[in-house]
């Protein structure tokens, strides 16, 4: 029967298990992953079962990489996603953490959008480092990502998106999220998108401010391309600021329904 190991397609005996597998192809390994969980019981196999094999304390080659780094993903999620390609417009606190969630679930490419500089005050909230302070958001969002995952493509655009540019910078992407902090922003990007990139999907936010309640963080499709994330009401203003707790949720929403559209499941 045919499994697979590491992410490569092997022949094994029908009866073979879980823990005869682990002797065969690497016996010093310290984690199984089998069908996107951990076990240590043994079972027998079946055909179509994937199968990881980590052994703790020794750095993979670069070749083994991308196979542990996706070995806990619901079987079958990494293959539909890899060759994606999702734009990301505003790379603050919701775009950055939305680029690190696509980039650990091995989306192919990103392309990131944004003329601003990392400074002090972002840190509270968004993905970079102290020592990045002074960068370009899209120069040290790169290196952060490739970081993380360097088998993601990302390609970066210093500049301030206008009805002008929407499209060139965007033509190849099957989502683009909008990330943006003001109105007129979002409204001048998901009209762009909408008259025409009408195949694209849209997802943006609207009321991520504050600390209020987690479950008021919603998810709302306004059209069958168009869905916003967030309260919709919550707006950041003198007295209401933008923090990781609350921005990180709305973001992870974002994310999750990115790959839920990758995967077809938002039809």
């Amino acid at each position: 029967m045919k499994i697979k190991v590491n992410e490569k397609e092997v022949s094994v005996p029908s009866q073979t298990t879980l823990h005869q597998l682990k002797e065969r192809f690497k016996p010093k390994a310290d984690v199984i992953i089998y069908n996107g969980f951990p076990l240590t019981r043994d079972l027998p196999l079946k055909e179509g079962d994937e199968i990881v094999l980590i052994e703790k304390g020794r750095p993979p080659s670069l070749e083994e990489f991308e196979s542990l780094l996706v070995a806990r993903h619901t079987p079958g999620v990494h293959q539909k996603i890899r060759g994606s390609v999702v734009g990301i417009a505003g790379l603050g606190g919701l775009g950055s953490a939305v680029a690190i969630a696509l980039a650990r679930i091995g989306v192919g490419t990103l392309i990131l959008v944004d003329f601003d500089l990392v400074e002090p005050s972002n840190l509270n909230r968004q993905q970079y480092f102290i020592d990045q302070v002074g960068m370009r958001k899209v120069e040290a969002l790169r290196e952060n990502l490739s970081r993380i995952n360097p088998y993601v493509k990302v390609e970066i655009y210093p500049e301030k998106l206008d009805r002008s540019n929407v499209v060139g910078i965007f033509k190849k992407a099957v989502v683009v999220v909008e990330a943006f902090d003001r109105a007129e922003e979002k409204a001048m990007l998901m009209n762009v998108v909408s008259e025409k990139m009408p195949e694209t999907y849209i997802v943006a936010a609207s009321g991520v401010a504050g600390y209020g309640d987690n479950n008021d963080i919603r998810t709302t499709r306004f059209s069958s391309k168009i869905f916003i994330v967030g309260d919709q009401k919550t707006a950041a203003q003198p007295g209401v600021g933008l923090m990781a707790p609350r921005v990180g949720i709305a973001a992870h929403h974002q994310a999750n329904l990115v790959l839920r559209i990758l995967l077809g499941e938002e039809k």
